[in-house]
């Protein structure tokens, strides 16, 4: 409810219903796992090595007054008169409630974005932040709006300060998500998959991984992903001597961005669907991993949506004027689709150009990676 009531007071127009449509499917996640999913619950098999007395007392206020947990064995829902689509342990309602926190929060104020700089620019302004001569460290590339300065105008400063506190929201929102999905999955069983479908699902999720990796080296201009080119040592304003930030080279679709204009988070939707059946097949899998898979997905939506409404600075900042901003990405977004493929489908990319500027090399770097990222997760959490 409290998630709902900031989605409606901070979102703009058309934009809160995405968030509310978050938490509908987020809903439907819960509801689909426990009926396509009923041994999930059908009995609620515990770990005895990781559950305390005192844990024991709490989880018999469980649905039920008078459930019964043995060291080892099943409880017996049954005796409660509950049928298994109607368990849902305490630490799923928490991971639900986070999860879907993290998720609308980040759509909310992406959608209030310009606003919330300007606000924060106005107080950095009233606090003497702005001017007061900070300098980026001379090993970090400045860009072409703001030098090497931290705060050279309110703009910028709220920008800044605007980023941190989306940090911050993000680490507030997703780790205690994190945490109550630890909680959840401590009192529970994995679901066992066959060998098979487990080496397929960690193929997906790996080169979920190598497209996501690989997407660092071809940037989106509606990602944060900086671009750096080599530049001779005649600008120390911009330049350490070696490279210099131009992001404007992401505005021309190339490799990744001409299979869709998401390519960093888009991999998200493959490699949660697949995460959720590794980590164990329970519904705090498939609320988390799952989850995070809706959020890919809808957050992507929400950018395309600013785009086309012209609401807003989206991704990268080229210009100081959000106007200017805007219409710097309209070749790129007309050129490019949110559907992989669909781009090169319809004629407006070739396939032959896809192929030939692919990053392969950052793709199988990635894919590499990402295979052992998945392993070891997965060991963690198992």
């Amino acid at each position: 409810l409290q998630t709902m009531i900031f989605c409606c007071t901070c979102s703009m127009r058309y934009i809160f219903f995405l968030p509310v449509l978050y938490i509908v499917v987020e809903s439907s996640i819960c509801v689909s796992a426990l009926c396509v999913r009923p041994s999930i619950v059908a009995g609620i098999e515990l770990r005895p090595n990781k559950i305390s007395t005192t844990k024991k007392r709490v989880l018999r206020n469980l649905s039920c007054g008078n459930l019964c947990l043995e060291s080892g064995r099943k409880a017996d829902l049954t005796r409660c008169g509950l049928t298994s689509s109607l368990v849902i342990l305490h630490e799923d309602l928490s991971l639900a409630f986070w999860i879907t926190s993290f998720a609308s929060s980040h759509i909310g104020m992406s959608s209030v974005r310009d606003s919330l700089i300007t606000s924060c620019g106005r107080w950095a302004n009233s606090s003497n932040l702005v001017g007061r001569g900070l300098k980026l460290p001379a090993y970090w590339p400045g860009d072409d709006v703001g030098k090497s300065d931290v705060f050279p105008d309110s703009i910028t400063a709220g920008r800044q300060i605007y980023r941190f506190g989306y940090t911050a929201v993000s680490f507030t929102t997703l780790g205690s998500a994190f945490a109550s999905y630890l909680s959840s999955t401590a009192l529970t069983v994995p679901v066992e998959i066959s060998t098979r479908d487990n080496f397929l699902l960690s193929g997906v999720a790996a080169v979920s991984f190598g497209a996501a990796i690989a997407s660092l080296f071809n940037p989106s201009p509606l990602s944060l992903v900086p671009v750096f080119v080599a530049e001779p040592e005649n600008d120390m304003a911009t330049t350490t001597g070696v490279i210099r930030r131009d992001d404007s080279i992401k505005l021309r679709a190339r490799g990744l961005t001409k299979i869709t204009r998401h390519p960093l988070i888009l991999p998200v939707l493959p490699w949660g669907c697949a995460t959720s059946y590794l980590a164990g097949g329970r519904l705090s899998e498939f609320l988390l991993f799952g989850g995070l898979a809706t959020y890919a997905v809808a957050g992507c939506a929400a950018q395309d949506l600013r785009v086309k409404k012209k609401e807003g600075s989206v991704g990268t900042v080229f210009s100081p004027d959000s106007v200017q901003n805007d219409e710097v990405l309209d070749d790129f977004f007309r050129s490019t689709s949110f559907v992989p493929f669909v781009a090169a489908l319809d004629g407006r990319q070739s396939v032959k150009e896809i192929i030939l500027e692919f990053p392969l090399l950052g793709f199988c770097f990635g894919t590499f990676i990402g295979w052992f990222i998945e392993k070891y997760l997965l060991q963690y959490l198992l």
